[in-house]
């Protein structure tokens, strides 16, 4: 890992944070439209907080193909994971094999796939086939549970039984449906408002396999009740690319919206003393033996 402008300072905040490569706490980015020298820049600045690069919905589609191989080749570089939008490989199942399309998506160069229904019904045995149907194709199997239409939304319980039922095929991790709106899906109010009982019930029923679900959370205050509820390394998705440092700086404390739930716990605490003057690091003592 790289020495960080300032981990002498506030490394005590962002300690227990996971580092790369890691199961639990990764962080997906979604593209929509982001170009090479765009790309390059973001890996430069924040490769090291990305684990995930989805290529949204079907944009990949409007890609060349050596723009395509590019990006995919530049991701790999920076250790990120590379997949095509579930919506993607929904349309093309309509008339293709999954196999098709799964041998095409690793002929590009993807490291990886979403496999969803949340536009299209899908048998639960064709969802098993196309879970080992990528990792036939040496692809990284990523479900996604919830429909897009908030006329059609499964129940917290139903998502939770989908979840466990793709990670026992074989599924890597599985994302639960946000959408980019945040809003009237998944465990979203219509307001935006995290619902807490769809997240109690979704997080009984997962137990410890909880770790490898990615929330998508599209807006900053579903981020930060997520990381209180589930602490610094919980999976969260459908994150723009230049808000990634910001999402880092929330999971580790270094944002108000986060921040405060620490000091006014040590306040509380008594373990700070906001009115005690600390000694400057060059200038501290340690204590002597029996004093």
């Amino acid at each position: 890992m790289p020495e960080f402008a300032w981990d002498p300072i506030v490394s005590g905040l962002n300690g227990d944070r996971l580092r790369k490569p890691r199961l639990s706490g990764v962080t997906m980015v979604i593209d929509t439209g982001v170009g090479l020298r765009q790309l390059e820049d973001i890996l430069e600045l924040a490769g090291h907080c990305i684990d995930h690069w989805k290529f949204s919905f079907g944009t990949s589609a409007f890609h060349t193909r050596e723009l395509l191989n590019e990006k995919l080749a530049l991701l790999a570089g920076h250790g990120v994971l590379s997949l095509p939008g579930g919506t993607l490989l929904e349309v093309a199942l309509v008339q293709h094999h999954c196999r098709d399309y799964m041998r095409h998506a690793a002929k590009l160069g993807f490291s990886a796939v979403e496999i969803s229904d949340g536009t299209i019904p899908l048998p639960a045995f064709r969802r098993r086939n196309i879970i080992q149907c990528a990792r036939d194709s040496d692809l990284i199997p990523i479900t996604e549970v919830g429909k897009k239409d908030p006329r059609q939304q499964p129940s917290a319980q139903e998502m939770a039984e989908q979840a466990l039922e793709d990670l026992s095929h074989g599924a890597e991790w599985v994302v639960v449906e946000g959408r980019e709106s945040g809003k009237s899906v998944g465990i979203y109010d219509e307001h935006g408002q995290v619902m807490d009982d769809s997240v109690a019930i979704i997080r009984a029923g997962l137990g410890q396999s909880v770790d490898r679900l990615i929330w998508e959370a599209p807006l900053k205050d579903q981020q930060a009740h997520l990381i209180r509820r589930f602490g610094t390394n919980v999976g969260l998705g459908n994150i723009h690319p230049d808000q990634a440092l910001a999402l880092e700086s929330l999971r580790c404390r270094l944002r108000f919206d986060t921040m405060h739930w620490i000091t006014d716990e040590l306040v509380r605490s008594g373990a700070w003393d906001p009115g005690a003057v600390e000694q400057p690091m060059g200038e501290r003592r340690e204590p002597r033996p029996g004093s």
